[in-house]
């Protein structure tokens, strides 16, 4: 009861009216109103309930390949952001250098992940580890323009104070750097998240043995519409836990920043 009184009509609204238009559009799309709009058969777009029985009957599948597609997206993930820091972290402390990796990093990311992706594979194989290294280079730019800019977009006078308190490099970097970069940080984790999940996917189309992109390539070569939409939802639920756990500890984090006032 004290929740909802501290709530106020617009937050309730903004909790309300996605939760209405989301019933809504599934309402529509389970009484054919999609395939009326946009000209499709039932066959080329099955509809909720479809995907829902399909979701029910292959949960082991879906479960196993969704673990297999999220391993690979995490361990590159974190792979990709730890490296995509450590740039940003070399082109701060030495920008005389450290910033040529920014600009191999921005030439990586420019390479769409369908051409990395045969690459990778012709690499390491059809296993995991291809897969991952195609996350890796897909989550390094994000990480490391963002790092970067929260390491070096400071205050005008803030430097000035560590100075006129003699502050050393070390300390300038770990009391000044570092905090003033922790929303940046976890922006690119956000952006990261589900591109990692996109990349996993999309590189699992070329050559694997498992994973959601594997079954999701094999369920629409046999036509198994409703399948295929299934792997979409488990990938698209996926992604927004992904987001959502970060989206989390940003609350928490960064209390004290004044995004979260």
């Amino acid at each position: 009861m004290n929740v909802m009184k501290k709530m106020t009509l617009p937050k309730l609204l903004n909790i309300l009216l996605p939760i209405l238009f989301g019933i809504l559009f599934l309402y529509v799309w389970e009484k054919n109103g999609l395939h009326y709009l946009m000209g499709l058969k039932k066959y080329q777009l099955p509809v909720p309930s479809q995907i829902a029985k399909a979701l029910a009957d292959n949960k082991t599948q879906l479960l196993s390949n969704a673990r297999y597609t999220t391993a690979e997206a995490l361990i590159g993930l974190i792979i990709g952001s730890l490296i995509g820091f450590f740039t940003a972290v070399m082109a701060t402390v030495f920008p005389k250098w450290g910033y040529g990796g920014l600009t191999v990093l921005s030439a990586f990311n420019a390479v769409p992940i369908v051409a990395l992706s045969p690459v990778m594979n012709n690499w390491f194989g059809m296993g995991m580890g291809s897969k991952i290294a195609v996350v890796v280079v897909t989550a390094m730019a994000a990480m490391a323009f963002n790092a970067y800019r929260g390491l070096n977009d400071l205050k005008p006078f803030s430097l000035d104070l560590m100075a006129s308190y003699a502050a050393t490099r070390r300390e300038v970097f770990f009391l000044l750097r570092l905090p003033n970069s922790i929303p940046n940080i976890l922006t690119a984790l956000k952006i990261s998240t589900t591109s990692s999940m996109i990349a996993a996917i999309v590189s699992e189309f070329f050559a694997s043995y498992a994973g959601i992109g594997f079954e999701l390539s094999n369920a629409l070569k046999t036509a198994k519409m409703p399948l295929a939409w299934a792997y979409i939802t488990v990938a698209a639920i996926i992604g927004i836990a992904l987001h959502f756990i970060v989206s989390l500890v940003e609350t928490y984090a960064l209390k004290w920043h004044v995004s979260q006032k």
